[in-house]
């Protein structure tokens, strides 16, 4: 026989301010590795494992493998429960301008390598391929993932071609397709973004792409964050007219006063 349901236990693991920041971090859907969620929670690494191994335990989250690394994934009822929460609470104050800030920089841009990912990298990948610049051939118009594509990886096969416009598009921004494809690497690569659970450009074109973008000062470094860049006036700009991409599909650009635009 079962008894009543155990309310206080479910509610016990929203009463903590960590864990609850932990699940905040979880909640756009998208899978973290706990070094990630670490950072935007402020815990070590010994303190978000012990609130993930709480949070599984409960069905709260689920976790997969990929490569040696897992990536925690929000589940259960857990979406629904932080929202009812949410609609019944005040808001938080803001402790501290450092709080979340570099998790958040390295999720909205940064360099994979040579190359650029997170948001901002997913978003321009989508809108090359929605500018004919490139083309998929398994019959899925979109960047999203495809079953089999491992979390934070470089696909090992991929269904991108160079599109019918990928000339014309891409001298556009100022990258030599036929330049791009005399290096030794591959001229398409795409990894499957580990923020954004969707494909971004790699290889010899994305690598092509991102220096056109840091030599124009399209695309700044951040001073504290050494993976982490951030696009321009101008490059919100340049993305805007030449592949359609809207400012409220990009990242806060940084002003560009000392910019180059050539």
């Amino acid at each position: 026989m079962e008894g009543d349901a155990d309310i206080a236990r479910t509610a016990a693991l929203f009463a903590d301010p960590a864990r609850v920041r932990v699940l905040m971090a979880l909640a756009d859907g998208r899978s973290l590795a706990a070094s990630v969620l670490a950072g935007e929670a402020g815990l070590t690494a010994q303190g978000v494992s012990a609130h993930l191994s709480k949070l599984l335990a409960a069905g709260l989250v689920t976790a997969e493998k990929s490569g040696r690394h897992r990536f925690y994934r929000i589940a259960g009822a857990a979406p629904e429960l932080l929202e009812a929460l949410a609609r019944h609470s005040p808001a938080r104050p803001v402790r501290s301008l450092r709080e979340g800030t570099r998790a958040e920089a390295l999720r909205t841009a940064r360099l994979c390598y040579d190359h650029v990912a997170g948001r901002l990298g997913v978003t321009v990948t989508a809108a090359l391929l929605d500018r004919g610049a490139l083309a998929t051939v398994d019959g899925d118009p979109t960047t999203q993932r495809r079953p089999g594509d491992r979390i934070s990886s470089q696909l090992q096969e991929h269904p991108y071609v160079l599109g019918p416009a990928a000339d014309e598009v891409f001298a556009a921004l100022g990258v030599e397709v036929e330049a791009a494809a005399k290096s030794r690497r591959p001229l398409l690569r795409f990894c499957l973004d580990w923020t954004e659970q969707r494909h971004h450009l790699a290889g010899a074109l994305g690598a092509a792409v991102t220096r056109r973008f840091m030599d124009a000062g399209w695309l700044r470094s951040r001073a504290k964050a050494h993976r982490a860049v951030q696009l321009t006036e101008t490059g919100a700009a340049v993305l805007e007219e030449v592949l359609g991409v809207s400012g409220e599909q990009l990242p806060a650009p940084r002003p560009d006063h000392t910019a180059r635009t050539a």
